[in-house]
């Protein structure tokens, strides 16, 4: 059917019937929800606590070298006493000896202060591995979490890929009995309302959507399907009841 064989109601049909297509889209895109930002969120938790758990281990390795290097200070230190005690026999004087004392004393406070920061630094590690098991703990369940959101996420694509297919493709082809300008007001209207709603029906004597009260004698202009009526208050398309429901009985009939 051409454009110019349209009449008022042809259009108005049309455009409720994209109404209906587009309210659909959106409950579509209301079932999947939140899931997608879920999984981005989870996906980012995941990446954070990976990260997380390679510093700490980066952090373990430093302190068990660390660790290492204090040991090998305390062996140091205890040849050096081994070897200032030898020398320390064989002293001429008691200048010589308190001399070597004192280097003797000086290794064995770096033996002491090495083992005060093995101590530590073991410490350290101790509590380190805790936060690490606590962590993967964590990490365990977020990818457990992760993978049942993406199977959710996953089934409802499946199941209304088909849909979403179909339902663009009806848009397609009822936006085409619709003349550009009232198109492109349609989608104007749709995008500046709340929910969506750019066409609705009057439902017991008020604008659906809105709820301002339509004057008796515009309800009835509206029910003649003479010219295309708007909502003073919200700028929305207004057809009549009746026709709502016979174009939602049959998209639910083209859809079932």
């Amino acid at each position: 059917m051409a454009k110019k064989e349209l009449t008022v109601e042809d259009k108005l049909r049309a455009l409720y019937d994209l109404q209906l297509i587009d309210s659909r889209i959106d409950e579509i895109k209301n079932m999947r929800g939140e899931l997608p930002l879920e999984v981005e969120d989870l996906e980012d938790e995941i990446e954070g606590l990976n990260t997380r758990l390679n510093n700490f281990n980066n952090e373990i390795e430093n302190l068990e070298t660390s660790i290492k290097n204090r040991k090998n200070t305390i062996e140091e230190a205890k040849t050096l006493i081994k070897k200032y005690t030898t020398q320390q026999k064989n002293v001429r004087n008691n200048r010589e000896f308190d001399s070597i004392s004192k280097e003797i004393e000086f290794q064995e406070l770096e033996i002491e202060l090495a083992e005060k920061h093995i101590k530590e630094f073991s410490a350290k590690i101790a509590h380190k591995n805790e936060i690490i098991e606590a962590a993967k703990e964590k990490l365990k369940e977020k990818e457990t979490h992760l993978k049942h959101k993406k199977g959710e996420l996953n089934d409802i694509l499946a199941e209304t890929e088909k849909e979403e297919k179909t339902l663009g493709e009806k848009f397609n082809e009822f936006s085409k009995l619709i003349d550009e300008r009232l198109l492109n007001a349609y989608k104007r209207i749709r995008n500046n309302v709340k929910n969506g709603l750019a066409v609705v029906p009057v439902e017991r004597g008020a604008s659906g959507g809105s709820f301002f009260t339509i004057p008796p004698q515009q309800i009835v202009e509206i029910a003649t399907r003479k010219k295309i009526t708007t909502d003073e208050h919200s700028g929305r398309i207004l057809v009549d009841a009746q026709l709502a429901a016979e174009e939602q009985e049959k998209m639910e009939k083209l859809f079932s």
